[in-house]
């Protein structure tokens, strides 16, 4: 941390800044499910299922999933499958299969308490500093800093700091200064209030600064540069890649379907067959990749049967979807099966597939 940044830092009042902020908070605090009380357990599945995904979408599936796996122990005993068959559509899947590894190591190690100090929490799969922080300090009342985007935003603004916030290296100054000005009275109000502040308050475009709890502390405010911070640079433009996917189908109106394979994107999930596009002869392309792949001879009846787009962080697939209809060969490879509409219902699929999927039950 350099010295212009402390001096900032000393020049906030710690204590009239921590009671500024919780006090708005106890006023403001929006009524959400994991807010219910402070059982470690439910606010580590809060704060995964947040990450990367809007408070209001994650709701119904906090909801859902507390109803299926309610302890430590339901989570850590649940198969796989149908973990991710509750977290369909949330995307970013390997936050539900870390998270159950973790619960699981949970269960096993610590007699399904979730460990209430920095070394033990943060060795737990898929629990970066952030996740540590927020159970540590809202579950446990720890002095723990648990910076998340909405909390580099208030604190670039507070004490004008102008490290660019999509750098990894920067998160340290920002803990440290959250580190500095903790309210150690009540850390987990402290912590869900930056984070609120900066939900529906210090907001990235247009900060609401009068009504803002903490406008006296703000450095930003006071010299009007409020509209330039933070600073973040822009990421890649995400790669578009070409697919053509394949509603494969037999005489018993059962339709393909192949899980993908343990590790990368979508690991475990069920999907159609897909396959990156190769040429202009999508037909002759679709027959030709089933039969290689999954040794299905096939008569390609529709080659442009829907469109389906489906955007990743880094990755746009544009989805080709086609129909065929096959001779069911006496074996399939070994993670690929036939299912019918009722069972397909039951699979953990991509939100894309799950569309199409859903298109594919609508037809008579």
């Amino acid at each position: 941390m350099n010295e212009e940044l402390e001096k900032r830092i000393k020049k906030v009042s710690a204590k009239k800044f921590g009671e500024d902020l919780v006090g708005w908070f106890e006023q403001e605090m929006r009524d959400l499910p994991w807010r219910e009380n402070q059982d470690p357990y439910r606010v580590w599945v809060s704060e995964i299922m947040l990450q990367q995904t809007r408070v209001d979408t994650v709701i119904p599936y906090y909801n859902r999933f507390m109803e299926q796996f309610p302890t430590v122990e339901a989570l850590a005993n649940a198969p796989e499958d149908q973990v991710l068959k509750a977290w369909e559509g949330l995307g970013y899947y390997s936050r539900a299969r870390n998270l159950q590894a973790a619960v699981r190591e949970v269960h096993d190690t610590y007699n399904g308490i979730v460990p209430d100090n920095p070394k033990e929490i943060s060795a737990l799969k898929g629990v970066g500093p952030y996740t540590a922080g927020a159970i540590l300090s809202i579950a446990y009342g720890k002095p723990e800093p648990a910076v998340d985007g909405n909390v580099m935003r208030v604190m670039s603004r507070i004490l004008s700091i102008s490290d660019d916030i999509a750098k990894p290296a920067s998160r340290k100054i920002f803990e440290t200064a959250v580190r500095e000005l903790i309210y150690k009275e009540n850390p987990s109000y402290f912590n869900q209030a930056l984070m609120e502040l900066g939900a529906i308050v210090c907001t990235p475009t247009s900060p609401s600064c009068f009504l803002c709890p903490v406008q006296s502390h703000c450095t930003a405010f006071e010299e009007g540069t409020q509209q330039e911070l933070p600073v973040k640079s822009k990421k890649k433009a995400a790669k578009t890649v070409e697919l053509l996917t394949v509603i494969a189908e037999n005489n018993k109106g059962e339709v393909l379907v192949t899980q993908r394979p343990e590790q990368g994107l979508l690991a475990n999930m069920w999907e159609f067959p897909s396959f990156e596009k190769d040429g202009s002869d999508i037909s002759g392309q679709m027959a030709e990749l089933l039969l290689s792949d999954y040794d299905v001879e096939a008569f390609i009846t529709d080659e442009e049967w829907m469109v389906q787009n489906h955007i990743f962080t880094h990755l746009i697939w544009k989805m080709q979807v086609g129909r065929a209809m096959v001779n069911q060969p006496a074996k399939l490879p070994e993670q690929t099966r036939w299912v019918s509409k009722d069972e397909i219902e039951m699979l953990a699929m991509p939100v894309s597939h799950r569309k199409i999927a859903n298109r594919w039950k609508e037809l008579t």
